[in-house]
């Protein structure tokens, strides 16, 4: 056998679907085997392997045991002469395993194996080269001396930032996303080193294999893309303490005891400063626009204030301190509260949300007024004057703060996006069709098809001409269909395309989602999966919330609602059922075979939306379709449909 390749995964089904087709697109030239070693993942990816691929050996893991003991769990029943140590999150070309061991078998002194990685957009990722982080080599990259001076074989040493990425040369590090290596060498070293839990392990064994007398190569005569960032979000607090201790790691293994505390010295610090900036940053992306309302409210009703009790009473400090002080407070913390229930804090910001919880806020606040005492009423006009005041300063400081770049104040696109799609006629219909069924504001402009044998439908030219076509009708986003186009093509489009404001994504083929990256440091986006998932803490609020209001509703019309439903006896235990947490009037559907493992926990329900339905006997392929769409794209009227259009049913 040529080649084991061992995938190791946690967490990111969709993204091993993907790569894994692209696997198996590239094994057709070459005898090898696939080994997936499932680190405890709860996304399905185990049972999504089984199903799909089985020929793949899968090793599955009862806890997350790191990179390095799984990778050693996977070499350990290799049966390859080379071994390919392969992220989840990439995509291979159709000649990538062809190429790699052709040039492995001609350079026997040859220990490891790297390619050329480009990310989500097509941009090269430097980390495909690298040096050894030796001290002054992780000084530069610590204190970012490498991206002022990216070409510099001094600054940016770690990245080889003077070495040409399209040569063939001989380095010191490849990156574990894509390395492949000799099985008797491997065997020779001890596999990876197991005291890396994540990160640095790549370093190490590279390290480990020159020392043993052989050489690194990185190869960019082709490329993969690397999504990066899946199964472990690059840029988060979690990573980079993760990296550094890695660095010291290593540094304590081969380093001399002083080159090794000056690496400590340096690198301590160094993780104390990204953990506050990466803590920092996070938390203000959660509070910055509250914050501003706050202030905005706070600030207009200083002004109101005085000007009412000048305008209508014509008597300075008629309202009482605590009117200023704790009432005025209240209505921003409900004001700000119901912007957040209505969406109008998730990014990108969107006007509308923001405008619908500001109105939702004005309307509990007068509730609230009308109930209380008359000796605590203390200004109807007050509030409506607020209202009046939040609603265009709000808008107004989104517009202006929308010009500021970064995510944080970025306004959701008002046009839709341009999408073209790289398929033919028959993948273009049933991407278009799969689209127009989510909630999302896409303009499926047209489709090249993979090579000239078709030009039928709304065929918008060649595929020479994709960066005409691209540039001339501003595509903002591409869809290759898995099933009709090579990954070569797909890899070389990416490339032909580097540099150009356009998305990509893979569409896998029927019954699975679309799935791309867009930027390095983001996580990969998904079409369909955690849209709106039910999961998220605002729709879980929202679905508690319908479920007491509706529950205390039903008690109060219960002479009525005893007329209406089937069975009164149980429509009484499940109103005090839903209340005490342990039902909810809409879920999943739990018929037969159907399996709910991998969504979002939820209550036993009263009802689910087959109950729309007229299926007399759904299969059970149905109603896990059913389950995952209501998962994962939740909205609070679909609930109150079901509901009123089976309240008959409400005694189930």
């Amino acid at each position: 056998m040529d080649i084991s390749i061992v995938i190791v995964s946690f967490n990111v089904r969709y993204f091993l679907e993907s790569c894994l087709y692209s696997v198996y697109k590239a094994l057709k030239e070459v005898k090898g085997e696939v080994i997936v070693v499932d680190n405890n993942s709860v996304d399905g990816t185990f049972r999504m392997v089984e199903e799909k691929f089985p020929e793949v050996k899968i090793i599955p893991n009862r806890e997350n045991i790191g990179f390095a003991k799984a990778c050693n769990q996977g070499i350990g029943i290799a049966r390859g002469r080379y071994v390919l140590l392969l992220n989840p999150d990439t995509l291979i070309e159709e000649t990538t395993l062809t190429k790699c061991i052709q040039f492995m078998d001609e350079h026997p002194e040859a220990g490891a194996l790297g390619v050329k990685m480009i990310d989500g957009k097509g941009n090269f990722l430097p980390e495909s080269k690298r040096a050894l982080p030796t001290p002054m080599v992780a000084f530069y990259k610590i204190f970012g001396l490498g991206c002022l001076f990216p070409r510099s074989r001094t600054f940016n040493r770690y990245y080889l930032g003077h070495l040409d990425k399209n040569k063939t040369t001989s380095v010191e590090v490849l990156t574990g996303a894509f390395m492949m290596l000799r099985k008797e060498i491997l065997e020779e070293i001890g596999g990876l080193d197991e005291d890396y839990f994540m990160y640095g392990e790549d370093i190490d064994l590279s390290y480990r294999i020159t020392q043993a007398g052989y050489r690194n190569y990185y190869f960019p005569e082709t490329t993969i893309v690397h999504y990066k960032g899946e199964s472990t979000k690059k840029g988060s607090l979690n990573y980079v303490i993760l990296f550094y201790k890695a660095m010291l790691i290593f540094a304590g293994k081969h380093f001399s005891r002083q080159r090794a505390g000056f690496i400590s010295l340096l690198i301590r610090p160094a993780i104390y400063i990204r953990a506050a900036i990466s803590a920092i940053r996070r938390v203000l992306a959660v509070i910055v626009w509250p914050l501003i309302d706050v202030v905005l409210l706070y600030a207009g009703y200083m002004f109101l204030v005085p000007f009412w009790e000048q305008y209508k009473f014509q008597t300075p400090s008629y309202y009482p301190p605590e009117f200023l002080y704790f009432v005025i407070p209240v209505y921003i913390i409900i004001w700000i509260i119901s912007i957040w229930i209505a969406g109008g804090y998730k990014k990108p910001v969107r006007l509308w949300y923001f405008i619908r919880g500001l109105l939702l806020g004005m309307v509990v606040i007068l509730v609230i007024y009308a109930l209380l005492p008359v000796r605590l009423r203390f200004s109807r006009a007050l509030i409506l004057l607020g209202a009046g005041w939040g609603l265009p300063a709000g808008v107004a400081m989104r517009l202006a703060f929308s010009l500021i770049p970064g995510d944080i104040f970025t306004l959701a696109a008002k046009q839709q996006k341009k999408i073209l799609v790289v398929s033919y006629e028959k993948e273009f219909n049933r991407i278009s069709k799969f689209l127009k069924q989510l909630d999302i504001r896409t303009d499926i402009f047209g489709y090249v098809p993979p090579d000239d044998k078709e030009s039928r439908g709304p065929v918008l030219g060649h595929q020479d001409q994709l960066p005409e076509i691209v540039k001339i009708h501003h595509i903002q986003e591409i869809i290759f269909s898995a099933m009709d186009t090579r990954s070569n093509h797909i890899i070389r489009t990416m490339n032909r395309l580097s540099g150009v404001p356009v998305e990509f994504k893979v569409a896998l083929p029927e019954g699975s989602p679309i799935v791309g990256s867009s930027f390095v440091e983001r996580p990969g986006e998904l079409y369909l999966v955690d849209l709106n998932a039910v999961s998220h803490l605002r729709n879980k609020l929202k679905k508690r919330l319908l479920d007491v209001i509706l529950a205390f509703l039903f008690f109060v019309l219960s002479p009525v609602m005893l007329l209406i439903v089937k069975s009164r006896k149980n429509f009484i235990r499940n109103c005090f059922r839903v209340l005490s947490g342990r039902k909810t009037w809409v879920g999943y559907c739990r018929i037969g075979t159907a399996v709910t493992d991998d969504l979002p926990v939820l209550p036993e329900s009263v009802l689910c939306p087959l109950n729309l339905s007229d299926t007399a006997n759904p299969d059970h392929k149905l109603i896990n379709n059913i389950n995952q769409t209501y998962a994962r794209n939740y909205h609070l009227s679909f609930d109150l449909k079901i509901i009123f259009r089976n309240i008959t049913r409400l005694g189930k």
